[in-house]
């Protein structure tokens, strides 16, 4: 995994520029750099929308009384189609883009479900507590640490007064 963001982050950067100067070299310098701030702000536009919608479905899915898991996926993917938006380049822009649309974003978001299903285990919210919740460790001395009963006061009604143990 850690070679593979390696390769990525040195040859995202060169496959970025290349497409950039190829661009340029056909369009023009001028007309690449506003074509880059066109998609930017389309892009903006699109993150805000969908970003906006999902929330208003997760809030309805949420007063349903049911959990809004595929909504709550589609919003880890509209953000991190912004993120690739800030980024400069075709490539991240064409990408990002891709994730912004909803039927591109359902094939993302089923192969994600599907690569962590296995990882990921999902319990109710009150389901019980977790195996060895409560449990003492090996060799636990319960009159070690025993501390009994104990007294206590202020030696005046301020907060802010020690406090004395008595006996």
């Amino acid at each position: 995994m850690f070679g593979l963001l390696v390769i990525l982050f040195l040859a995202l950067p060169i496959v970025e520029i290349y497409i950039i100067v190829q661009v340029g070299g056909i369009v023009g310098g001028w007309n690449t750099i506003g074509l880059m701030i066109l998609i930017s702000i389309v892009g903006a536009w699109m993150v805000r929308r969908e970003g906006l919608s999902i929330i208003a479905k997760v809030q309805s899915q949420l007063a349903e009384g049911s959990l809004p898991t595929k909504q709550l996926v589609d919003g880890l993917l509209v953000a991190f189609a912004g993120a690739l938006m800030l980024t400069p380049g075709f490539l991240t822009d064409g990408i990002g883009l891709l994730l912004l649309l909803p039927p591109t974003r359902v094939i993302a978001r089923t192969a994600l479900i599907a690569r962590f299903r296995n990882r990921v285990q999902v319990g109710g919210a009150f389901s019980g507590p977790p195996p060895g919740f409560g449990a003492r460790p090996p060799g636990f001395d319960p009159q070690v640490y025993d501390v009994g009963e104990a007294d206590y006061s202020r030696s005046d009604d301020s907060p802010d007064s020690p406090i004395e143990l008595g006996p």
